[in-house]
């Protein structure tokens, strides 16, 4: 699918309302987990989900079967880092972390610690070169960035300081967005690796699954959990959402570029929380005005560490033109 003759405005509409599908997997995984009462057991369910649509599109054709045959033979010759085949974690953790908290913090509160922890992340790999060809250093943009991503989640939870348990459960999502950080680089060494975005997508699936299916079958051995599915449809589709959002962002990156898709997904990620939160009252997730201003917060800070990268990017047009 081409983009190249759609407006950039509408693009950045696209590009938004597909931002919305994070937020919308982050409460049907959330209400799975409140559903199940586990955390663990709502994002197994997630990752077969999301597992059994990669299955069909990887055997749908023999090139992607052909690359994801080829994985064995990668990781034995180490063509790539040992720890770039592990990415899938981070995306279990996440997973996990939408089960056990989202449908207690309420969705606007969850993405904004989760998107101000990928920031600071993201901030981090970049000066420290963790999965990136080239280290990026501290400026006062991204340092403000930063600074405005702690505000953000600080503003979200403020509303319930003096829960302890909320704010543990709101460590989960900031943990797993810290943890995510690395997650895309070592999916594009993966990718890079094996020839095909679609046979990174499904390892980090079944790296993801196989772990948390592990912890899950370990625990109900142990007897701690009792595992009943639940008979609301909806309640599986947080696996293919997400892969929705990977394959539209996939294409809007081809018209956009990722500074810009960066922001205007953000945009989406925020805007869509908050939206969830208070056109569905029947989660029980309340909006605060602090909540809102946190996600503005988060939302200005994803857009000043994006500042000194739309600067040389306007500076190389111009020496270009």
């Amino acid at each position: 699918m081409s983009t190249k003759n759609l407006s950039t405005p509408l693009l950045m509409v696209a590009t938004v309302l597909a931002g919305m599908l994070s937020p919308m997997q982050s409460a049907v995984n959330g209400q799975l987990g409140h559903v199940l009462k586990d955390g663990n057991a709502s994002a197994v369910i997630s990752f077969a989900s999301g597992l059994v649509v990669m299955f069909f599109i990887i055997m749908s054709k023999k090139q992607y079967r052909q690359q994801f045959a080829s994985i064995p033979t990668l990781i034995k010759t180490r063509k790539i880092p040992l720890w770039n085949w592990f990415a899938g974690l981070c995306g279990a953790m996440v997973v996990f972390s939408e089960g056990a908290s989202a449908s207690a913090l309420g969705i606007a509160t969850f993405q904004t610690a989760l998107i101000s922890a990928l920031l600071l992340s993201g901030l981090l790999c970049d000066r420290f070169g963790i999965g990136v060809d080239e280290k990026k250093y501290f400026t006062p943009y991204r340092v403000l960035g930063a600074v405005l991503a702690v505000v953000a989640t600080l503003f979200v939870v403020s509303p319930q300081w003096h829960s302890t348990s909320f704010i543990y459960l709101a460590i989960l999502p900031f943990l797993a967005g810290l943890l995510a950080g690395w997650q895309p680089a070592g999916n594009s060494k993966v990718a890079e690796a094996t020839g095909s975005m679609m046979v990174s997508i499904t390892w980090n699936f079944i790296v993801g699954f196989t772990v948390l299916t592990i912890a899950l079958v370990v625990r109900m051995a142990l007897g701690h959990i009792t595992l009943e599915l639940p008979a609301t449809w909806w309640m599986y589709l947080g696996g293919p959402l997400g892969l929705m959002s990977i394959a539209l962002m996939a294409i809007l990156v081809r018209g956009l570029g990722l500074l810009m898709l960066g922001v205007a997904s953000t945009a989406g990620q925020l805007l869509g929380s908050v939206l969830i939160d208070l056109l569905l009252p029947s989660l029980g997730n309340t909006v605060y005005l602090v909540t809102i201003i946190g996600t503005l917060f988060a939302l200005v800070g994803a857009i000043v560490t994006t500042i000194p990268e739309f600067k040389a990017t306007k500076s190389v047009k111009r020496a270009g033109a």
